[in-house]
């Protein structure tokens, strides 16, 4: 299956007490939302398994969790450092006009004017907006995700975000 069927979601972080939960670090907005998702698709080393999740809560800025067939201490041991990967199918559909960061990730990004300003390579989030971190070579941009204001068009199949931005900015 294609690596971009698959969407990382968090990471192993842990172990949490004798039974063989593990500690995760998720990357979901709340947190806890990546325990909705199951299976998870483990990657460590360029190895992957599906493991089915058992349960699991909110433990401080962190989530615990317990997965099928990890009995002990030890077993969730051996999957720290697992990357937790989920298929994008699993997600729900986003409404119009919202995004999943991951479709943004390498969108190439130009003005209303054509003049292209580099290629996502990652989001911010700040509080007030999100924000669209635009590389073309030694070249940083940040601009703001604001739609209708900023951002006037993002084209997922056409891979082109457009926005009304001043390339010397």
């Amino acid at each position: 299956m294609p690596t971009s069927d698959y969407l990382n979601v968090g990471q192993v972080s842990g172990v949490f007490g004798v039974k063989g939960w593990v500690k995760v670090y998720s990357f979901t907005d709340p947190r806890e939302n990546i325990l909705q998702y199951s299976p998870w698709i483990l990657r460590k080393n360029n190895q992957i398994h599906e493991v089915k999740l058992l349960g699991g809560r909110r433990q401080g800025s962190l989530v615990v969790a317990n997965l099928q067939d990890i009995n002990d201490r030890d077993a969730a041991a051996e999957l720290m450092g697992s990357d937790i990967l989920i298929l994008r199918q699993q997600l729900p559909k986003p409404d119009a006009d919202e995004y999943y960061w991951a479709d943004l990730i390498g969108l190439e990004v130009q003005n209303q004017e054509g003049c292209k300003l580099g290629k996502v390579d990652h989001l911010l989030e700040t509080g007030a907006n999100d924000v669209l971190v635009v590389v073309d070579g030694d070249i940083e941009r940040l601009i703001p995700f604001l739609q209708q204001s900023t951002i006037l068009k993002v084209d997922l199949d056409g891979g082109v975000i457009v926005v009304d931005w001043d390339p010397d900015f």
